[in-house]
């Protein structure tokens, strides 16, 4: 092993034994860059950016005033194709989730102190303040210390993905999962729902429970409503929470995300592109789209990939930045730029533009795009 010190957190046994992974898979781990040490917002903790053993990407484990496991929100397989898929997968019945377009925060209680954890593992300060405004936690997090709230930060005022939903408007967050932290066991649907309904927390919608025979042409229908209206999609659960969830998602949510990919193309086109055009062929094949239905979902798909990046090439022609802006809600500049300290540590470009009446303006500057778009303008080669 090599002579510089690993950190003093992963040195203790302790946490080799709560997490079952020998000291020397860890300090391993910790030189290959899987794991990390974490140490922001008055928080010490060994941060895994990639799964290891049972622990998966995102987990935390925290020294406080007793070592802590916040493990990382479980990835969600799709499915392409409804009706061999959930028969195959589940047993009787299958409970359909809204799911939201926003970003997936994990909210818990350490030292007593709320925090919101991002998919990744990092600590987010706008998010941990904001959950603590719009969420009353206090009673929950004293009846249940062990608990992970999972949820979806959705709204106009959300900095990661701003989808607009009227029933929620600036900001909002609609939970989907109660987990067990150190475990990360999830609690059964009805028990779920009901310890929320006790607690005056929103969960996501439930959209019905179906016997697996009936489920497909139920979620179909539910999809295409779904789409119809703007929004994304559902998540398909075991009612006893016993089985691994499943996604899918409407077209217009797939040509959605295009969009927004093909105006940063050279940023963000690659990661985006080929998922959503096989998601739309198994689509439509399940569905057995009319001529006119298939030809609606053609353009929508050919609009969503073109139209962003000519609007893009145009722009940069033009001499303006291919960037997007961001507002969050803010007390004072400090707020803000420790927002865009916290973007940065993601490796994401950013900038303060104005604050203004209590909101902040963050551009996000996608500088391979604007680089590579200039750079082809004046003739060079591809």
């Amino acid at each position: 092993m090599r002579e510089k010190n690993i950190p003093p957190l992963l040195a203790q046994e302790e946490v080799s034994k709560i997490l079952n992974i020998s000291s020397q898979k860890l300090e391993e781990a910790y030189w290959k860059g899987i794991i990390k040490n974490y140490q922001k917002h008055n928080l010490e903790a060994i941060q895994f950016r990639k799964g290891l053993g049972s622990m998966e990407s995102g987990t935390m484990v925290v020294n406080g005033e007793t070592i802590q496991v916040i493990r990382g929100f479980p990835k969600i397989r799709r499915t392409l194709m409804l009706k061999p898929t959930l028969k195959k997968h589940f047993l009787k019945e299958v409970a359909v989730e809204e799911k939201m377009n926003g970003y997936n925060v994990r909210i818990t209680q350490i030292d007593n102190d709320i925090i919101a954890f991002t998919r990744g593992g990092y600590i987010c300060p706008y998010t941990t303040r904001k959950a603590k405004e719009i969420l009353d936690l206090d009673d929950f997090f004293q009846e249940n210390p062990e608990m992970v709230i999972c949820g979806e930060m959705v709204g106009t005022l959300n900095p990661y993905v701003s989808h607009y939903y009227r029933e929620v408007g600036k900001l909002g967050f609609r939970i989907f999962d109660l987990r067990e932290k150190q475990t990360n066991t999830p609690l059964p649907m009805k028990e779920k729902r009901d310890l929320l309904e006790e607690h005056d927390l929103e969960p996501v919608r439930l959209l019905g429970i179906f016997p697996v025979d009936e489920a497909p042409e139920k979620i179909i229908e539910i999809v295409k409503d779904l789409g119809a209206n703007n929004r994304e999609g559902v998540v398909m659960k075991d009612p006893m929470m016993q089985l691994e969830p499943l996604k899918y998602t409407s077209s217009q949510a797939q040509a959605s995300e295009l969009e927004y990919a093909l105006s940063y193309p050279f940023d963000l086109a690659q990661a985006f592109l080929f998922s959503r055009i096989i998601r739309e062929g198994f689509q439509a094949y399940e569905m057995a789209e009319s001529t006119d239905e298939l030809s609606k979902r053609a353009l929508r798909m050919g609009e969503s990939i073109l139209y962003p990046m000519l609007e893009t090439i145009r722009g940069v022609e033009n001499g303006e930045l291919a960037a997007e802006d961001l507002v969050i809600e803010v007390k004072n500049q400090n707020e803000a730029e420790e927002f865009i300290r916290h973007l940065r540590d993601l490796k994401v470009m950013a900038t303060l533009v104005e604050i203004k009446d209590g909101k902040a303006v963050i551009r996000r500057i996608h500088q391979s795009t604007n680089d590579k778009v200039k750079n082809y303008l004046h003739g060079g080669l591809y």
